[in-house]
């Protein structure tokens, strides 16, 4: 794969186009959160869709400006692991949406960057006899689903892909994430540049630990993709208990019996 510093928000960007392509219903009025590559605009004006390109440097993506009901599609790619309320960022665009509107988003989350992580905590504890976050927290893609239901979205659906990319050494991805704006931004973490033995020990510790026979380094990013309705009243909804047509005995062809009984052999 092609490790040009950007290529990962291209990737992002081209993946939720595709899913769009999947989904038979066309959207008149378009939000793009902060996305970070024009690709998935540009797409989207193209096929005739009104779109507005909205950047976390013109407005807060924690206080979004627009009035409820306002799109019937809001997309972000690779930008909502930036947001510190998470929640109510969701809350928000759920909002926004008109009823049986469309969320589609993509973010890092879960195992991006795990080895880095652990090969820099790992090299500042021995180094500096002690260690801060040196990237920044991703959350955990199961709990993400949950925050789509507590932000009052219907029919949620929360996906996960790994992409391995294999960097020359630990200085390229390093050099390449700052070319991103992906450094670490926690507010916890050490606020002196790191030292250069530091980052000397971390290289040597991703080498070491996962590098290949010709030194090469692999760098995990989960990408995870969000898919989630404004309720609508005409939406599917989960039978109550009780409410099938077809009971699951007739279905298994096997014989319903209280709840105690044994079978007979």
């Amino acid at each position: 794969m092609d490790t040009d510093a950007r290529f990962l928000f291209r990737e992002g960007a081209e993946r939720l186009w595709d899913r769009l392509a999947d989904i038979k219903r066309s959207f008149a009025h378009t939000l793009d959160l902060d996305s970070r590559d024009p690709f998935l605009c540009k797409q989207l004006r193209t096929a005739g869709v009104d779109t507005i390109a909205a950047d976390s440097m013109h407005i807060d993506l924690e206080a979004l400006p627009f009035a409820p009901g306002s799109f019937d599609l809001v997309t972000s790619s690779l930008a909502l692991h930036w947001v510190n309320d998470l929640p109510g960022t969701l809350l928000q665009i759920r909002q926004i949406l008109k009823p049986d509107g469309l969320l589609l988003a993509n973010l890092f989350a879960g195992e991006t960057l795990d080895a880095l992580r652990n090969a820099l905590l790992e090299a500042e504890s021995e180094v500096e006899n002690g260690a801060s976050p040196r990237v920044s927290p991703f959350a955990d893609p199961r709990d993400l689903a949950g925050l789509l239901q507590r932000a009052g979205f219907a029919l949620p659906v929360v996906d996960s892909d790994r992409l391995i990319v294999d960097y020359p050494d630990a200085w390229k991805l390093m050099r390449d994430l700052r070319a991103m704006g992906e450094t670490n931004a926690c507010a916890l973490r050490h606020r002196h540049f790191t030292r250069r033995a530091t980052l000397l020990r971390a290289a040597e510790i991703y080498q070491q630990r996962f590098g290949d026979e010709k030194g090469r380094i692999p760098a995990t990013f989960e990408i995870v993709t969000l898919t989630a309705w404004a309720p609508h009243a005409m939406q599917p909804r989960a039978l109550r208990p009780g409410g099938a047509a077809t009971r699951l005995a007739d279905a298994l062809g096997t014989t319903e019996r209280p709840a105690g009984d044994k079978a007979t052999p």
